[in-house]
C-alpha cells in the first residue's frame, strides 16, 4: 500500500533559521514554496531546492499549501501566524511567537478558534538527549526534582529588538517547564547592557509551588560557548551538555549524599553516559509537524507553551544592573 504524500510545506523568512528549515523540510519531501521579502533571496532558495518563491500573499492564498513554518524576526510572528491561521493553513511559528503577552494570547487564541495545528518552535524539546532526560525523570531514575539551572553562553548574535534574555533564554525556559510541568509562582530578572540599552547578560530566577527552584543565565558577550542544563534530584544529578560529544550530551551523576553526627557528607563519583540515538532536533521537530498535521494530534510544543516562555520573560525583565 502507497504511503500518503507528505504534507505541502511553506517557509516564509529565508534568513539563517528559515534556510535550515527549508533544507530539512526538502530532506523529508515536503517542501513545496520558500517566501521572503527580499525576492532575490527567496529565488535564489527556491532554485537550490527545485520549489516555488512566493510572496507571503501568494502562499496564504495558495490551496495546494497545507502549513507554513514562520522563520521571521519575531516583532512580525503574531500577526503574521494569526493570518495563517485564518488562511486555514498549520503552522509552525520559531520562537519568541510574540514580543508581548498580549500578542502571544492572541495568537493563542487563534489557533484555540482555527482547530488547526500550531506550533512553537522549541527545538531542543526534541534533541535526543532531552527527551531522555525527561524520561528519566518520569521513571523515577532522579527522584524528586529539587533544583534546576541552565546556562547557554556565547558571542554573538547581536540584533536589533531582542536583548539576551527574549533571544536566547526561550530555550531552556521551554525545557525547564516541560521538566517541571507547571508555570512558576515567582520570576525575578536581571540584566546587563554592555554595547547599548539591550541586555547582553541576563539572569532568572523561577520558584516553584512544588518547591522546585531554577535559574537560568544567558550571554551574546562571552568568550566560551556553553549549553548546558543541569537537573538535581533526590536520588542522582543529570547534565545535558550539548556543547560535548554525542556519546557525552547526557550524563548521570549518583553521587552519594548523607547526613551524620559531623554534618552533610559527600562522596563523589565518575559519570554514566546515557546511550542516544541518531537524529537531528530540527528534523525530528520538522518531521513532528508533518505528523501532527497528517493525524490532527496536539503538537508536543502549541502555540501555549510560546505563551507561557513570553509570559516569564515579561515578568523577569525588570531591571538592569
Amino acid at each position: 500500500m502507497q504511503s500518503a504524500p507528505a504534507p505541502r510545506i511553506a517557509v516564509v523568512g529565508c534568513g539563517y533559521w528559515g534556510t535550515n528549515h527549508a533544507r530539512t523540510f526538502a530532506e523529508l519531501g515536503a517542501l513545496h514554496a520558500v517566501c521572503d521579502r527580499h525576492p532575490d533571496r527567496a529565488g535564489q532558495l527556491a532554485g537550490v531546492h527545485s520549489v516555488s518563491a512566493m510572496t507571503i500573499e501568494e502562499v496564504l492564498a495558495d490551496p495546494e499549501i497545507d502549513g507554513v513554518v514562520l522563520a521571521l524576526p519575531p516583532q512580525y510572528h503574531a500577526d503574521q501566524t494569526i493570518a495563517v491561521l485564518e488562511a486555514g493553513k498549520h503552522v509552525l511559528v520559531e520562537k519568541p511567537i510574540a514580543l508581548s503577552v498580549a500578542d502571544a494570547r492572541r495568537v493563542v487564541d487563534a489557533a484555540s478558534k482555527s482547530g488547526l495545528v500550531a506550533m512553537t518552535g522549541h527545538v531542543l524539546r526534541f534533541h535526543p538527549a532531552f527527551e531522555a532526560l525527561e524520561a528519566m525523570i518520569r521513571a523515577g531514575e532522579l527522584g524528586a526534582v529539587r533544583y534546576i539551572h541552565s546556562h547557554r553562553v556565547g558571542l554573538g548574535k547581536f540584533h536589533a529588538e531582542n536583548d539576551a534574555l527574549w533571544d536566547i533564554a526561550p530555550h531552556d525556559l521551554s525545557l525547564i517547564l516541560a521538566l517541571t510541568g507547571e508555570k512558576p509562582i515567582s520570576v525575578r530578572g536581571v540584566g546587563s547592557a554592555m554595547l547599548n540599552r539591550l541586555s547582553d547578560f541576563a539572569h532568572l530566577h523561577l520558584q516553584f509551588a512544588s518547591g522546585v527552584r531554577s535559574h537560568v543565565f544567558a550571554s551574546r558577550l562571552n568568550p566560551y560557548r556553553e549549553r548546558r542544563l543541569t537537573v538535581i534530584g533526590s536520588k542522582a544529578m543529570a547534565v545535558f551538555d550539548d556543547v560535548a560529544p554525542w556519546n557525552q550530551k547526557l550524563a548521570v551523576y549518583r553521587h552519594k549524599l548523607w547526613e551524620d553526627d559531623n554534618g552533610w557528607q559527600s562522596e563523589m563519583v565518575d559519570p554514566d553516559y546515557v546511550d542516544l540515538p541518531d537524529g537531528m532536533p530540527l528534523t525530528r521537530e520538522c518531521a513532528h509537524f508533518l505528523d501532527c498535521i497528517r493525524t490532527g494530534e496536539e503538537p508536543r510544543t502549541p502555540v501555549a507553551d510560546g505563551l507561557a516562555v513570553i509570559e516569564i520573560l515579561s515578568e523577569g525583565t525588570v531591571r538592569h544592573d
